[in-house]
């Protein structure tokens, strides 16, 4: 299975993929984040996003695109651009007809540290330890991804193994 995560920023959106074998290993295939200046445009910035999420998707070829969901900001101009970011996220995966899979912030952190509060730098050192990487993914934003793409692994293993279809559209569905 090869998944690509997203971690949905004004000022950086972070990418990741990862995939796993039959074994479960799980291994870093690309990570970054597409840098937007706070001095263009937010149209500008969206197609940014989107047409570099486009190019991933074509490269790559994900089976599903994990999302994270917005997290409730206290600034509700920063939630309604991060939901803008994240519906360009949404459609470059439904454009490229990949199951998208979304996952709440609390979800992401405790399936890859085990503790739903764990701050950026717990997050980004289980990433780099899960991953078995030489060094600590950069920005925090790229770990942030992969730690989605983690995430979504984790919760389709289980899903299978529980019995659940092996078609990775079940995926699809809304995670909390």
């Amino acid at each position: 299975m090869r998944v690509l995560g997203i971690d949905c920023g004004t000022e950086w959106t972070g990418y990741g993929i990862v995939e796993t074998d039959r074994a479960g290993e799980l291994r870093s295939v690309l990570h970054g984040a597409i840098h937007l200046s706070r001095r263009d445009s937010l149209p500008h910035r969206l197609t940014i996003v989107f047409s570099r999420l486009l190019e991933l998707i074509a490269e790559h070829q994900p089976e599903v695109v994990a999302v994270e969901e917005v997290f409730h900001a206290v600034n509700s101009q920063t939630a309604l651009k991060l939901g803008q970011v994240r519906g360009v996220a949404l459609l470059a995966a439904a454009t490229c007809k990949v199951a998208i899979a979304e996952y709440s912030p609390l979800s992401v952190k405790s399936s890859v540290c085990g503790y739903g509060r764990a701050d950026k730098e717990q997050v980004q050192f289980m990433v780099t330890r899960l991953l078995r990487l030489a060094e600590s993914p950069e920005p925090t934003d790229a770990s942030d991804a992969l730690a989605v793409a983690i995430c979504h692994i984790h919760h389709a293993e289980t899903e299978l193994a529980q019995g659940a279809s092996a078609d990775p559209s079940f995926i699809s569905r809304k995670r909390t």
